[in-house]
Parts: C-alpha cells; sequence; structure tokens
C-alpha cells in the first residue's frame, strides 16, 4: 500500500524486517524443541540463540542469486551464527515458516483493526447518544418516507459495528494457524509433538491436515470479513456523502480550518473524506476475490497463491485500518445540523405523514384500496399536503379536522425511536 494510507503501526507489520524477526523467532523455537528431544545439541541452540540475526538487506542480497528467499533468509541468518548454523531449519520446508510468519503476522493485523474499530464504535456511540431526538426524514429509494432521529440511524450503524467486531474476532481465530509438518505436511522428520509445542508458544494452533500449506479457506474467510467491513464504512460514507449535498446540509464532514475545497471555486465545502472511503473499499472487496481464487491449489501445493498474497495481505490490512481511523475522525468532527433536519423535514407539506392519514380512514371502515386512492390523489398534486388533504370532500367526510391533524403529529412514528436506540447503544 501507497505511503499515502499507511498508518506506521500497521505499516511495520507488513515490512520485510519484521517478516524475516518472525521466521528467525520460529526457527528458534524449533531448535529449542528439538534440543529438548536430543536431536539438537544444546551448546548449538545456546549459540543460535545468542548470534542469530537478520537483516532483510542481506537476505535480497542472497535471493538476488539464489532466487528463493527462504534459502536466503536461511543462508542469510546462518552467517550471523557460524558453525551452529547448520541446525537451523531442521526438518522444516519453506512454508513450514513462511505460513506461520504469515499467520502471526495476520493475527498483528487483526488486533489493530480491532481496537481501530473500537474507537469508531465509540465515536458512533457518542453521536447517536447526542442525536437520539433530532428529527429528520427517513428516506428509501431516495425519497422522504417516513420521520426518523438521526440518532436511531446512528444506532443502525453501531449495531453493523457490533457485527464486524464478532466476524473479526471469528477471523481471526479462524486464521490462527500455523504448520510445521514438513514437506507434502507429513511429518517426515519434526513430529506432530515438536509441531504443538512450537506453536502453543507462539500463540497459534496446529493445521489438523496443513497438506504443505495451511488451506487457503482459512485467509479467504479472513479476508472477505475485511471486504464486509469495508463495506459497512462505505455506506456510512454514502450517507455522509448524500447528506452534505447542497440540496439537503443535514450532517457534513469536518472541514479544517484554511482547508480549500476546489482550485477553482471558493465556495466548494466537498465530502472527500468518505469519497476516499468509497474508494478504498473498492481495493478491499476486490482484494477478497483474489483470497477466494487462492483457495485451489495444486495437489499437496503450488505457490500461485503467494504472490497474490504479498499485495493483497499488507494492501487490505493497511486500507481497512486507514479507513476506520478517517472515518472516526469524520464521526468525531461531523457537522450535525438539526435546523436544517426540520427544514427538510417539512418540505413535502407533511406528505411523510400519508400511512397514519391512510389508517385513520382505514380504522373509520373504508376499505384500504379507496382510502389509499384518496390519499394519493392528494399527496400526487401539486403544492401543500395538508391543504389538498383539508379541501378534500372525501376524506372531510370521514375525518373531523382533529383527527387530521392527529395523524400530522410525528411524533406518533416514533415512539419506539428511544427504545431501537436504548435497546442497542446501552445494552449491547
Amino acid at each position: 500500500m501507497i505511503p499515502r494510507y499507511t498508518r506506521p503501526q500497521m505499516g511495520a507489520i507488513w515490512s520485510d524486517q519484521h517478516r524475516y524477526e518472525l521466521m528467525l523467532a520460529i526457527e528458534i523455537e524449533v531448535c529449542d524443541a528439538l534440543c529438548r528431544r536430543g536431536v539438537i545439541p544444546a551448546a548449538a541452540v545456546a549459540e543460535i540463540r545468542a548470534k542469530a540475526h537478520v537483516r532483510a538487506e542481506r537476505v535480497s542480497e542472497i535471493e538476488d542469486v539464489v532466487h528463493h528467499d527462504v534459502i536466503a533468509f536461511v543462508t542469510a541468518v546462518a552467517e550471523t551464527v557460524g558453525e551452529s548454523g547448520r541446525f537451523l531449519h531442521f526438518g522444516m520446508t519453506s512454508s513450514d515458516v513462511v505460513d506461520t510468519a504469515f499467520a502471526l503476522q495476520l493475527v498483528e493485523a487483526s488486533r489493530l483493526l480491532s481496537a481501530t474499530l473500537e474507537g469508531l464504535m465509540a465515536a458512533v456511540k457518542a453521536q447517536a447518544r447526542a442525536h437520539r431526538d433530532t428529527l429528520m426524514a427517513g428516506r428509501s429509494h431516495g425519497i422522504h418516507a417516513q420521520p426518523i432521529t438521526f440518532g436511531v440511524k446512528l444506532a443502525g450503524w453501531y449495531s453493523e459495528l457490533l457485527r464486524d467486531r464478532r466476524r473479526l474476532a471469528e477471523a481471526e481465530a479462524e486464521i490462527s494457524f500455523g504448520k510445521l509438518s514438513g514437506a507434502v505436511g507429513t511429518y517426515g522428520v519434526n513430529g506432530p509433538d515438536v509441531e504443538a509445542e512450537v506453536l502453543a508458544g507462539l500463540g497459534l494452533a496446529a493445521e489438523p491436515v496443513a497438506t504443505q500449506v495451511v488451506p487457503r479457506d482459512r485467509h479467504a474467510a479472513f479476508f472477505t470479513t475485511l471486504a464486509v467491513i469495508a463495506g459497512g464504512i462505505e455506506r456510512f460514507a454514502t450517507e455522509i456523502r448524500h447528506l452534505q449535498r447542497t440540496e439537503l446540509l443535514e450532517a457534513l464532514e469536518p472541514f479544517g480550518k484554511g482547508q480549500k475545497g476546489s482550485s477553482a471555486m471558493p465556495h466548494k465545502r466537498n465530502p472527500i473524506l468518505s469519497e476516499n472511503l468509497c474508494g478504498l473499499a473498492r481495493v478491499v472487496r476486490a482484494n477478497a476475490v483474489v483470497a477466494l481464487e487462492n483457495i485451489a491449489l495444486w495437489h499437496e501445493r503450488d505457490i500461485s497463491h503467494s504472490s497474490a498474497e504479498r499485495v493483497i495481505a499488507p494492501d487490505s490490512t493497511i486500507a481497512l485500518d486507514f479507513m476506520l481511523a478517517r472515518m472516526t475522525r469524520i464521526v468525531e468532527g461531523l457537522d450535525v445540523r438539526p435546523q436544517a433536519m426540520l427544514r427538510n423535514l417539512d418540505i413535502t407539506g407533511g406528505r411523510l405523514s400519508s400511512e397514519r392519514l391512510l389508517l385513520a380512514l382505514v380504522d373509520k371502515g373504508l376499505a384500504r384500496e379507496t382510502a389509499y386512492a384518496w390519499v394519493q390523489r392528494c399527496a400526487l398534486a401539486d403544492g401543500d399536503f395538508r391543504a389538498h388533504v383539508a379541501a378534500d370532500p372525501d376524506i372531510s367526510r370521514h375525518l373531523s379536522r382533529a383527527e387530521v391533524e392527529d395523524s400530522f403529529d410525528v411524533r406518533h412514528s416514533l415512539t419506539h425511536v428511544s427504545e431501537i436506540i436504548q435497546r442497542v447503544i446501552e445494552n449491547e
């Protein structure tokens, strides 16, 4: 991922240096386990522990010659150890160390994403509480439907984020598996006891049947989860983009002091932060397709997945980390305009109350189709809906003026809104 969207902590997880350090930690733990079984001399393991280190630059130099990254890694580490370096990678195949290190990176990334997600949840919860009674128009198909509050809209976001938190925890568990079962996964040299001991120390579980790699359905589940979370952020961002339109101006993303919206038009205040998030969501979503395609490897393994994962793993986690942090900033600094919401709520002349008026007529004994036709002809006529209803002879014969006015009282539509917010925000 380009530096523009890379936050330092997440970016560090995917550096070559960090990956090699994780691989070295795995190699050392295997040496320790084999030493306890009398396979490797204790003195050799002590020397490895004391001297072994790795530089990504040296690995790269060797790889330019051998054209094999793991051989280059093992060679580079062995150079720092001396004669005892011959015990490195004992009974292991490349995927043992690569897949296990990859799992550790994904777990680190997942936990960082979880922490960033919690920050967004806190921001959404605070705004939902602050605007639990802020009236606005609810819209379906982009058209006014019935009144809602901005708080209940945000409660819907929060409910989705709760599901995202659960999904991410499940996805992390799904990829917390390593393998040290050797070539084609048959434990040809080191036994399952070595694998279990080392992986437990690393906080991972052993893949039950690994072939030569950890099966990629696990990774597909992880990356599709990231895509679902990114899709949710895109939904929130799209909402803000709509609410910031000139015709609405109900909620606007933050606009910093000195910020400029257009090189040509000084009046512009564009929702660029939200638009940016919608674009990045496409990247994370597209990468999920790559992860799904990585599932089908040849026989016990090939490496068609490897090149793709070197791109999608850092890109998806870095992009989503950035998205979560940016959306948190947007929500915390959201410019909510209750007066504009009230103004827009009334631009249809009360048409948002058409359902209550319909039901009031049905309660008087009219057939629903008849009542619907009467209300619809008033609603589709140009001008003020309330005036058309008051002048309609059919409606007036069945409803008193007080009953008509009562049907226009928006509070009837909001009876359970506080209950919804309480259920989601306070009783999660």
